[in-house]
């Protein structure tokens, strides 16, 4: 678990060179959906048998799902954003 928490870290750096733009919630947010893609991308390898039961993640599936949840992220952030300037 400690090395899922230290990759997301790099992961969500990573993540932030893949899709650059302003954030909402700046760097920091962004490493932190980097560790939440490495731990999503681990339950999603152990569910599907890709990964062992204590296994990390791979690099690229950690990748992978960093920039999911920041797409998501930002799909959500700017649909509140839009409400609250018609509102």
């Amino acid at each position: 678990m400690l090395y899922t928490l230290l990759i997301g870290l790099f992961i969500g750096v990573i993540a932030k060179m893949l899709m650059p733009g302003r954030d909402p919630g700046g760097f920091i947010v962004t490493m932190l959906l980097g560790v939440a893609g490495a731990f999503v991308a681990n339950f999603i390898g152990i569910q599907t048998g890709m990964y062992a039961e204590g296994e990390p993640a791979g690099f690229i599936a950690s990748v992978l799902g960093a920039v999911i949840l920041l797409v998501i992220y930002r799909m959500v952030v700017s649909k509140n954003s839009n409400r609250s300037i018609t509102h």
